[in-house]
């Protein structure tokens, strides 16, 4: 099992400056301080240094872009598929418990 390693908090936070401060990416200070990425994001998020991520939905309405329309079909193709799916399994279901309480 690996060692693990402790770092002071000074050293900690000196991190997060390069990230904050310097402009490195945290996969560059990881690497340039020798920890790993995960080690990194954990420092940030512990200080509420971390932006939190905003999922944007595409305007897919107001879109006339062919590519963003055809990923938008794709993407209702597999929903349908899907329930397409869960409604026959539970036909099936429906069908296996109304004979087994025969």
């Amino acid at each position: 099992m690996a060692r693990q390693k402790h770092y002071s908090v000074q050293f900690q936070d000196e991190a997060c400056k390069l990230v904050t401060d310097q402009g490195y990416t945290q996969q560059k200070a990881a690497d340039k301080l020798g920890v790993t990425r995960v080690t990194m994001q954990a420092w940030l998020k512990r200080r509420g240094l971390l932006a939190p991520v905003k999922l944007i939905e595409p305007d897919y309405g107001a879109s006339e872009d062919p590519q963003l329309l055809k990923a938008r079909i794709k993407e209702l193709e597999r929903q349908l598929a899907r329930a397409q799916t869960e409604t026959e399994i539970l036909k099936k279901a429906t069908a296996y418990f109304a004979s087994q309480s025969l």
